[in-house]
């Protein structure tokens, strides 16, 4: 019974069949999309779908995870259908050095189609999460399987001020969004990326070129501020964001001298306190 889509009311199943009929079109990117009651990690279905040679466009959706992972190995739960949980595959055609604006490329589709559903005004930490204000909505994690991405992400929708594992964390509900219905914002998140998708591929990978770059930065909360970077070894970096090169890795001025930061080199960033 603790499984049963009528346990709360307030959050009601996703629609597999709906969902499909929505978005899985002829020439369209996404080719099938799965909602699963229950799994450990979205990401690592399809990392398992993708080694069996799933096509790109395949979508999980899981209304509960279990085993789900952050950037740098962190947990990210919720309770059942109060978030979206899900994960994309990918099959990207542009070279793999440009490739490393995927996970931008998304968390930007989804920050874009949450804010104009939801209305609210959702900005983007570099390299992907989600905040409103200073507090993290959503996240973003990218992983590579040969020649696959695939992109998932976590967004909390109903979750409520009590239900919030930590204090740096919020939700549309308790953001006051006028929207927590989970179809609409999938469906529009899934447009937004197929949208950006086909741009930038288009563009064979260039930010530039097709404007993702441009609009990321609009978008964007950390470049023109002050952050503490921590890197590997202990060490901290604290400077000023002032761009994201043509890879979207993060440049910080720091110490007399231009930092390039990839993803992996950065576990928070945080603006300067006033």
């Amino acid at each position: 019974m603790l499984d049963s889509p009528f346990t709360d009311l307030d959050r009601p199943p996703l629609s597999q069949a709906a969902l499909n009929r929505a978005l899985v079109r002829p020439g369209g990117l996404w080719s099938d999309i799965s909602v699963v009651g229950r799994t450990g990690s979205t990401n690592a279905d399809l990392v398992q779908a993708a080694r069996n040679g799933a096509r790109q466009g395949a979508v999980v959706v899981a209304e509960t995870q279990f085993a789900g992972r952050g950037r740098l190995g962190r947990v990210w739960s919720a309770p059942s259908r109060s978030g979206l949980t899900f994960s994309v595959l990918l099959r990207p055609d542009p070279p793999p050095i440009r490739q490393g604006w995927l996970s931008l490329l998304v968390a930007l589709a989804a920050a874009t189609a949450v804010s104009r559903v939801a209305e609210v005004d959702v900005r983007l930490k570099w390299p992907n999460d989600l905040l409103i204000g200073e507090r993290k909505l959503a996240g973003v994690l990218a992983e590579r399987v040969d020649s696959a991405v695939i992109v998932g992400v976590g967004l909390n929708v109903s979750v409520r001020a009590g239900e919030l594992p930590v204090a740096t964390a919020t939700s549309l509900a308790v953001e006051g969004a006028s929207c927590l219905d989970r179809d609409p914002l999938l469906r529009a998140i899934l447009r937004e990326i197929e949208s950006r998708y086909r741009a930038w591929s288009e563009a064979d990978g260039d930010a530039e070129a097709c404007g993702l770059k441009e609009a990321y930065l609009r978008a964007g909360a950390t470049v023109g501020r002050e952050v503490r970077v921590e890197l590997p070894g202990e060490r901290v970096l604290t400077g000023l964001a002032v761009g994201v090169d043509d890879s979207g890795h993060l440049l910080v001025d720091a110490q007399g001298r231009r930092h390039t930061l990839g993803a992996g080199d950065v576990v928070h960033v945080r603006p300067h306190a006033s």
